[in-house]
């Protein structure tokens, strides 16, 4: 018996991972249009009271403003290489398993790819969602933030979690 998953398999497979990048990199790079023509830079607007702010912020740093130090552009470049090389293996690797993982990875894709179209076209990410209270804030965000962090935190948990199972049920 082949392991070879079938060719409508395949494509099943490579459609769910395009269409979600593809998806999430649209609503990533419509909504940064958005609060860049309609909120001036480091300009704010309420969406849930104090909670949620629309905060237009420029980000040379990484995934939430963390990291902003002269030159790390270059270093951010590589991550999102390593990042597209990741996807690329996982999505190999997980062909004939659950469409889910592909929806995952194009998360993971379509952020990846939003956040870099920002670095080559700007220099920097447009970053605009901020949650807190006061001046208590977790660090501003955007779309494709959210995509790679619940695309990480759930292909980690699948590798932590699931995987371990699926390979030890195997004989």
């Amino acid at each position: 018996m082949s392991t070879e998953a079938p060719p409508r398999r395949r494509r099943n497979e490579l459609a769910a991972l395009g269409i979600t990048a593809l998806v999430w990199l649209v609503a990533d790079q419509v909504t940064k249009a958005l609060v860049v023509g309609n909120v001036p830079l480091d300009g704010q607007t309420q969406l849930l009271g104090d909670l949620v702010v629309i905060w237009h912020v420029r980000n040379v740093g990484s995934a939430f403003s963390l990291f902003q130090f002269e030159g790390s552009i270059f270093l951010f470049y590589i991550v999102h290489v390593l990042a597209l090389g990741m996807v690329a293996y996982f999505h190999q690797t997980f062909h004939g398993r659950t469409l889910w993982l592909q929806v995952v990875l194009g998360m993971l894709l379509g952020g990846s790819i939003g956040n870099l179209a920002d670095r080559l076209r700007q220099g920097y990410v447009t970053d605009f969602i901020s949650v807190g209270f006061g001046d208590t804030r977790f660090p501003t965000w955007n779309i494709a933030d959210a995509g790679i962090t619940v695309g990480i935190t759930l292909l980690v948990a699948y590798l932590v979690l699931l995987e371990p199972r699926r390979t030890a049920a195997t004989p």
